[in-house]
């Protein structure tokens, strides 16, 4: 299918549909902590968006730490156990995301789930999101490559049997904005904790709220 008819949307989770990033916040700065390092807002906001593997990677060099694959491997463990504690607690939304899903699905549209985040947490998270939502889903240990490389994006629309630019993708930062631009697809950005600067074929909104049709169809258009 070409990009001449707009059939599916592809949603970020993390920051886009749920509010988890904060989640992700308390997590890795207790997992810095452990490394014996205050965990700067530089660092965090250049996690944002990104793969477990190039977080750990960042949050490991922060705290001058030997960027091994045991080190890795471990950390992975850590945080994976830790924020599917937090999220068993509870994944608050963020605002105006679930009439989002509805409005898409009211739309005849095909949907997928598009994130860096795990498949283990990911299973956590469809709890809160409702897998009635999504026909497929792709999670970052499912491609070679995480976002901002476009490999994710890609999966996707093969999944739904689409070509990229014949999907939106909705993102709330600049990693996984520049991941679904690359593979194709027009990009709906609608930041949550870090500003994404305006790009050809990015549509900024401040956020879910009050989405409509015409939007989602605008924003795959332009």
């Amino acid at each position: 299918m070409s990009r001449t008819h707009l059939h599916g949307v592809l949603w970020d989770m993390d920051g886009t549909l749920l509010d988890s990033e904060k989640i992700w916040d308390v997590a890795i700065g207790e997992y810095s902590r452990n490394l014996g390092t205050e965990l700067s807002a530089e660092v965090r906001e250049s996690t944002l968006g990104n793969s477990m593997w190039d977080a750990l990677r960042k949050v490991l060099a922060h705290a001058s730490v030997e960027v091994t694959d045991e080190h890795l491997n471990e950390g992975r463990e850590w945080l994976t156990a830790r924020v599917g504690d937090l999220f068993a607690e509870g994944i608050p939304w963020r605002p105006g995301a679930k009439d989002a899903l509805a409005l898409v699905r009211e739309m005849g549209l095909s949907t997928g789930l598009v994130t860096n985040t795990e498949r283990g947490l990911v299973e956590r998270a469809l709890d809160t999101l409702g897998r009635e939502y999504f026909d497929i889903t792709v999670t970052g240990d499912e491609v070679e490559v995480g976002k901002p490389h476009p490999a994710p994006y890609l999966r996707g629309a093969a999944l739904l049997g689409v070509d990229a630019g014949a999907c939106l993708a909705v993102e709330d930062s600049p990693t996984g904005s520049l991941s679904a631009h690359t593979a194709g697809c027009p990009v709906l950005v609608v930041p949550s904790e870090i500003a994404v600067p305006p790009a050809p074929g990015y549509t900024i909104r401040d956020g879910l709220v009050g989405l409509t049709a015409d939007d989602v169809r605008r924003a795959w258009a332009a």
